[in-house]
């Protein structure tokens, strides 16, 4: 199982290192820059710089481990343990480092992670090799004239780059109007972005959060996914956050996936929160593949035989800045905990946070500290909210803090995790260590009134995790929150060919089943009605059964499209017009458009595809005679199988007049000049 206000931003230019790792896994080896684009609430000419520091990702400790003694720990009985370091288990943790104008240096205000007189790399291995401190003066200057570079580009990227405007959906389902809740956030009907579904009213609860008052029930069929189409900005990402609350204990309620694009998010279970009466709420960040995200309800059969249902929908966009350091190209990110140290208050939301993040809190009334000092969270990458900074957690003198975060077991996994900091008394530092299941996670974190972040991209956790702050020299260590992500691989997706030639199908046909949404083969098990695919890593589709579904509208061209189909049905519905070129499905086997209203002539291309062995065309309103080229294809039989009545399909002159006609055996007429086809068969597999 996996886990799962607008704004006006200039855009700004970030520094980004490149290194690698020395062959012998001993030192960092420089490698470059690059200057990648980004959005900040800051002034024109700022960026940060990131800062390559050591951490660890393992799935067990090594076998060799070395021991350090945690210093001003006077108080503990043993010192940590901690893994040595080899270099195939290093990655890097990203500081939220001070800001910058143009290439002046920062002031002794702002945080310093590194030596102020010279920015450069912090030293990541113990043993540094010879020649080492030619290769970091190198990589200093080498920074100092791209800052100088940066800086006369920084003016004109500023004034040519659009100001970011983000935008929300806050979809209320269920709804048939409106609805503007406590904060002035306005949420939409579901209706223009789902199809299917039936509304519902829940009894009055004293709700504090109207769009908890409705909510959208879908039919329990299994194999089927029900999904909202959401259009979005390509390569943007985007906080999910589906809302859940069934409004009555009895009967249990249902159980069901969640679905987004082609990948399996999570499982819904609320029948805890349903016995607490409270509601549920699952959180997960994904990256904009395309203009279209589709958030999907699966009806899994493995689960309960009740209907899927929804009350509430928020699909936020996030600023370039945040959770930046993950590649949201392979992954995604679930929500395990948002916390706020030491407050009692409500969850911290809109609109102190702007992207309506809930930061949950966690009394400690022994540790927790207040603060009226103003924190600029628009220097931080992740943009946590200002009141988040007003609380912490602070250990007592010469000894470490220690926490229980998150709250709950975690399975075996790399996980997100970002902790942010601020010292509460101005003109004040705390220098201490940061562990993490007694694993280094950041050594020698200078915090000061400015604030800063540490987070790693991907750090292994399992079962109950304890956070650790010990001190080193200044003030007692604090923490002020903290975030942990599951991260969960994409799934696959449609071959993107036929992805777009099933969607033009879709728009040429009426009446379509309510699933045809969301990719059309992915996750499996949730193909679309009708459609088969094949077990590819990029699914082709092998399969169009629509037969009996009630259709109306025409075959589209783009069928042809479909270059592996093997099958082809629309019998028995209500389909008008031309039967399209299908030359190009050069496996096709199968084709069945019997009972039908299609006119026009039968296609002389049918009679190139010489895989086809079945072909059912009657009773439709066809005209003309049967292509000469689809009556000699050799595999190709008829009701007798004889070759004598296969010659009865060429056309002959109808007596008394000029007009052509085809007949086929026992005298049935087939095909006439431009009277109507009476009847076509051309049957039977070989």
């Amino acid at each position: 199982m996996r886990w799962g206000g607008r704004r006006e931003w200039r855009r700004q230019w970030r520094l980004v290192s490149l290194f690698r790792w020395d062959q012998r896994g001993r030192s960092p080896v420089f490698g470059g820059w690059r200057y990648r684009a980004s959005e900040r609430q800051t002034s024109p000419g700022e960026f940060g710089l990131v800062e390559p520091v050591r951490f660890q990702h393992h799935r067990k400790a090594p076998a060799n481990p070395r021991r350090v003694t945690m210093p001003s720990c006077p108080n503990r009985a043993a010192p940590y343990t901690l893994p040595r370091h080899p270099a195939d288990r290093v990655h890097l943790v990203l500081l939220t480092a001070p800001t910058f104008t143009g290439p002046r240096r920062p002031s002794q205000s702002q945080p310093r992670p590194h030596n102020a007189k010279t920015p450069r790399f912090p030293t990541i291995s113990a043993r540094n090799q010879p020649g080492q401190k030619k290769k970091k003066q190198h990589a200093a200057d080498e920074m100092r004239l791209h800052l100088a570079l940066l800086a006369a580009l920084l003016t004109l990227a500023a004034a040519a780059q659009p100001p970011f405007r983000g935008y929300y959906y806050l979809l209320d389902c269920g709804a048939a109007a409106s609805t503007t809740d406590s904060r002035g956030l306005e949420w939409l009907p579901d209706g223009g972005y789902v199809t299917g579904g039936e509304p519902h009213q829940l009894p009055d609860q004293g709700l504090l959060d109207p769009a908890l008052a409705t909510r959208r029930d879908f039919p329990h069929e299994p194999g089927k996914k029900f999904c909202y189409e959401l259009p979005v900005d390509r390569n943007r990402r985007y906080l999910l956050r589906p809302t859940f609350f069934y409004g009555a204990s009895s009967p249990p309620p249902p159980v069901f996936d969640l679905i987004v694009d082609g990948t399996f998010w999570t499982a819904v279970n609320t029948t805890d929160d349903v016995l607490a009466g409270s509601a549920s709420y699952y959180e997960a960040v994904f990256g904009a593949s395309g203009r279209n995200m589709s958030f999907c309800l699966g009806v899994n059969p493995d689960y309960t035989s009740a209907s899927p249902f929804i009350n509430a929908l928020q699909v936020i966009q996030l600023h370039d800045s945040v959770y930046n350091a993950t590649n949201f190209t392979a992954s995604a990110m679930g929500l395990i905990a948002r916390t706020k140290f030491g407050s009692t208050d409500d969850v911290e939301r809109y609109p102190n946070d702007t992207f309506n993040r809930y930061w949950q809190p966690f009394p400690d009334s022994k540790h927790a500290v207040s603060s009226t000092h103003n924190v600029t969270s628009a220097d931080f990458w992740n943009l946590p909210p200002p009141g988040v900074f007003n609380t912490a957690l602070v250990a007592e003198q010469d000894s470490p803090l220690v926490l229980q975060w998150p709250p709950i077991p975690l399975q075996n996994d790399s996980y997100y995790v970002a902790l942010y900091f601020a010292d509460t008394v101005s003109e004040s530092s705390r220098t201490f260590n940061v562990y993490i299941n007694d694993y280094s996670f950041y050594e020698g974190l200078i915090v000061t009134s400015a604030g800063l972040s540490v987070f790693a991209t991907q750090w292994n956790l399992s079962g109950l995790t304890r956070v650790i702050l010990a001190p080193v020299s200044g003030l007692p260590p604090l923490i002020n929150a903290g975030e942990v992500f599951g991260l969960f691989p994409l799934g696959g997706y449609t071959f993107p060919r036929d992805a777009r030639a099933l969607e033009a199908i879709k728009r040429s046909l009426q009446n379509i089943p309510d699933d045809w949404n969301g990719d059309p083969c992915m996750p499996h098990g949730y193909a679309w009605t009708g459609v088969t695919c094949d077990k590819g890593q990029i699914p082709r589709v092998i399969s169009l059964n629509f037969s009996s579904m009630g259709l109306s509208g025409y075959l589209s061209s783009d069928i042809a499209r479909l270059t592996a189909l093997t099958d082809i049905s629309f019998a028995n519905n209500s389909l008008s017009g031309p039967i399209p070129n299908l030359s190009n499905l050069r496996n096709l086997t199968r084709l069945h458009l019997q009972d039908n209203k299609l006119n026009g002539t039968v296609p002389q291309t049918l009679g190139i595809i010489t895989s086809l062995r079945e072909l059912f065309l009657q009773n439709n309103e066809l005209d003309g005679a049967v292509p000469l080229n689809l009556l000699l294809n050799q595999g190709l039989t008829y009701q007798n199988q004889n070759q004598e009545d296969r010659a009865h399909w060429a056309c002959q002159p109808m007596e008394g007049s000029g007009e052509e006609k085809s007949v086929g055996p026992n005298g049935n007429i087939v095909a006439s000049g431009c009277h109507r086809v009476e009847t076509v068969q051309i049957i039977y597999f070989q």
